[in-house]
């Protein structure tokens, strides 16, 4: 069944895809809500590319892209497979994250759903997060899904007559993520006596426009002026120090090195080490960063 041939309207006016004709690459493994992300980006108008990331962990894992490709060229959509080879070991869940990153172009759209948003704000919860990671996954062409629920992605398949791949390692409980699925948030619920998957959303969204507006806000603080750090709110002065600590990582610092700058920046220390090999040091009333060892001007 070609898409477009059942309802989809309900669905497609609570995402968050790019204008029809824009140029769309989506993430698809086989699952049923990245299957289901492929048919909505169609239904939605874009100029859709499929892209699979093979990582190699499974026998038969082939038979997942030749899935993806037959489905892309069912919905007339542009297929490419990459390969991503990750070997079986200790933190297997965030390396394969990490390897699909470095593979996927910038951008790509991915099928996660308002389940998945409540899982990663119960994980960063866990994990001692600010409000930048309780604000989860921020919505958009990148994260177009996250206004549907995970049962509607299965209804989606369901109607298109897709049967999507079953990942074993969903069940797994040796990662926390799918302890958080079957058995956290199964409890949160029974405990609210509601589903909470909803609230958990809806209190992301607000959190992620106070970090907008957060942000906008530390953009005005110049985080080498030591000055301008010791007098600025905290809040404001940890998150100038966070964005010049990040660049271009993917990861942010931890609070513990925001906080050691911060002790820079007032004069309570003359330098501290912020990463392996990296160094924060104060002169003449400015902060610079340079490797471990090196000498910087007084």
């Amino acid at each position: 069944m070609a898409p477009g041939a059942w309802p989809l309207d309900g669905l497609l006016i609570r995402c968050r895809f790019p204008p029809p004709g824009t140029p769309l690459s989506c993430a698809v493994s086989g699952g049923p809500d990245s299957l289901a992300l492929l048919v909505l980006a169609v239904a939605a108008g874009c100029e859709v590319t499929a892209v699979h990331v093979d990582h190699g962990l499974r026998p038969g894992s082939a038979s997942e892209a030749d899935l993806v490709s037959a489905t892309s060229a069912r919905l007339g959509a542009a297929f490419r497979a990459v390969r991503a080879s990750v070997v079986p070991g200790p933190n297997l869940e965030a390396r394969a994250r990490d390897a699909r990153r470095r593979v996927l172009p910038a951008g790509v759209a991915t099928g996660h759903t308002m389940d998945d948003q409540a899982e990663t704000v119960l994980l960063n919860l866990l994990r001692g997060a600010g409000a930048d990671g309780l604000a989860g996954m921020r919505p958009g062409p990148a994260h177009p899904l996250l206004g549907i629920r995970r049962s509607e992605t299965e209804e989606v398949c369901q109607s298109a007559g897709l049967i999507p791949f079953r990942d074993p390692t969903n069940g797994d409980p040796r990662f926390l993520r799918n302890r958080v699925r079957g058995e956290l948030l199964p409890l949160c619920s029974t405990l609210a006596g509601r589903d909470v998957v909803p609230v958990l959303a809806r209190q992301a969204a607000l959190l992620g426009d106070e970090a907008l507006l957060l942000d906008s806000l530390a953009a005005g603080i110049d985080p080498t002026d030591a000055g301008a750090l010791a007098r600025a709110p905290e809040p404001l002065a940890r998150r100038a120090v966070r964005r010049w600590l990040r660049g271009h990582d993917p990861h942010p610092p931890d609070l513990a090195a925001v906080d050691r700058v911060l002790a820079v920046a007032r004069g309570e220390a003359t330098a501290t080490e912020v990463a392996p090999g990296r160094r924060i040091r104060r002169s003449r009333g400015r902060l610079a960063s340079a490797p471990v060892g090196s000498v910087t001007g007084r």
